[in-house]
């Protein structure tokens, strides 16, 4: 620690860069609280007293988090006053730690999209080319990360909604194992594979952060324990001998010529180390994303019912109860959202629900066997993060089918709540490092192994 720049300073630094921006990325800036915080972290400096890791790094929050006292809109307008009662487990961890959150990110209202122009707040701007998206749903934290507004950011991952948008920005984005962080204080959008996730512009910083937010939590029942992932451990790629990579995801027509060409050229490179690189079979890329829609649809329409303008939310009176839950939730919804619970809704109707819902159902049981299979011969798995790079602005939202098909190639691994790292190499919008659950180390370890090798 040099002491050439004071907390406060660092904060008011990037509260600034914030304000300013011109990518939409802010929901809302925590201005009073950081400064608050950021002088207590100079006050123990001054008196000589040891500070840790965290300790006074400013970092930002996707709007879907609650933080006690602050705005948590989910981007949506039926939540655009809502304040939280209380705080979510991995933010509070952070805190504890002494980061300083600095910022409510703006993000696909609920976590629904794949572009993060799904808000009331304006489509984020992409990091890179301020004509094309930011990638979704966790746009605003990865360009945050991006254009160092933010030293890291709190996403949320369901279907791919941290790893898509850190493959945009070319950053780092990690979902981590599922159960490995606490939901509580995390919006529900599909609770099956909901995960907290940091996104961070290197492999150090996401381990760190990782560390401080794992551990099992009593508010939330799917968390378990898990060991910290040391420094050093992290550094040595030796115990990784196979890889292997989906043929379909290649040699699908869907994907883009010069992402396919990146990432062949990329598995030459890993093979050139000496590692053993295995083709290997999986699921249509359709049957993959329409698994995945048919489960997060349901679960969405069940998680959204409680937002009906009587506990939560911005309630527009009619003639009666009925009209009432009606009129607000019709109002007040985005148009994928209301796609998304009707769809939900359908999926789970009588009559419906064994032909649609339970069949989902199995096939994600049979995506986690085969994961099971392909791990007792591979170490890792690696693939690319999108068919295609980012998107205009506008374009995705003439066409929600295209906006879920962007998601072919980082659902699977949600369906099987396995730990997948999207890293700034490979490919136009990045590479994808899976491991087997709770392998979150491995990831790491590989990453580091590619950052060396492409």
């Amino acid at each position: 620690m040099n002491k050439e720049i004071t907390c406060t300073d660092l904060v008011q630094e990037k509260l600034t860069l914030l304000k300013q921006n011109t990518h939409q990325t802010v929901n809302s800036l925590l201005h009073t609280l950081a400064i608050d915080l950021a002088s207590k972290v100079d006050s123990k400096i001054a008196s000589g007293e040891t500070i840790g890791l965290l300790e006074g790094i400013p970092f930002g929050i996707k709007d879907v988090y609650m933080l006690q006292g602050t705005y948590a809109t989910a981007s949506s307008e039926l939540l655009k006053n809502y304040k939280s009662a209380y705080t979510a487990t991995a933010i509070q961890k952070l805190m504890d730690a002494g980061a300083i959150p600095i910022v409510k990110e703006n993000c696909d209202s609920f976590g629904h999209g794949s572009s993060s122009e799904n808000t009331i707040f304006g489509a984020v701007k992409n990091a890179l080319n301020p004509e094309l998206v930011g990638g979704g749903s966790s746009g605003g934290s990865a360009v945050n990360v991006a254009k160092d507004y933010t030293v890291f950011s709190i996403g949320g991952d369901t279907g791919g909604s941290v790893r898509q948008p850190a493959g945009y920005n070319n950053i780092y984005g990690l979902k981590p194992t599922y159960g490995r962080i606490s939901r509580y204080g995390l919006m529900a959008y599909a609770s099956s594979t909901d995960c907290v996730g940091p996104l961070a512009k290197s492999i150090e910083d996401i381990r760190i952060v990782l560390n401080v937010m794992s551990g099992q939590d009593i508010k939330d029942q799917t968390t378990y324990a898990s060991n910290e992932i040391d420094k050093d451990s992290i550094l040595s790629s030796k115990d990784i001998k196979t890889v292997g990579y989906f043929k379909n995801f290649v040699e699908n027509d869907a994907i883009d010529a010069q992402i396919k060409s990146d990432f062949l050229a990329s598995i030459e490179k890993i093979k050139a180390k000496g590692v053993e690189v295995k083709a290997l079979d999986f699921f249509e890329s359709e049957t993959l994303v329409s698994t995945y829609y048919t489960l997060a649809m349901a679960e969405t329409a069940s998680n959204l019912s409680r937002l009906d303008g009587t506990n939560y939310g911005q309630r527009i009176e009619a003639e009666n109860l009925k009209e009432t839950y009606a009129v607000t939730r019709s109002e007040n919804f985005s148009e994928e959202t209301k796609r998304r619970i009707v769809g939900g809704n359908q999926v789970l109707s009588q009559g419906f629900s064994d032909e649609i819902y339970l069949k989902g159902l199995a096939l994600r049981d049979q995506i986690s066997e085969n994961f099971e299979n392909d791990f007792a011969v591979v170490d890792v798995i690696l693939s690319p993060v999108t068919p295609d790079t980012p998107p205009k602005i506008g374009d995705s939202l003439k066409d929600p089918l295209a906006m879920y098909l962007s998601d072919a190639y980082t659902v699977g691994f949600s369906l099987g709540q396995l730990p997948t790292l999207t890293i700034p190499q490979g490919t136009a919008t990045g590479l994808q490092i899976s491991a087997a659950k709770n392998n979150d180390e491995l990831v790491l370890k590989f990453a580091n192994f590619l950052k060396d090798t492409l």
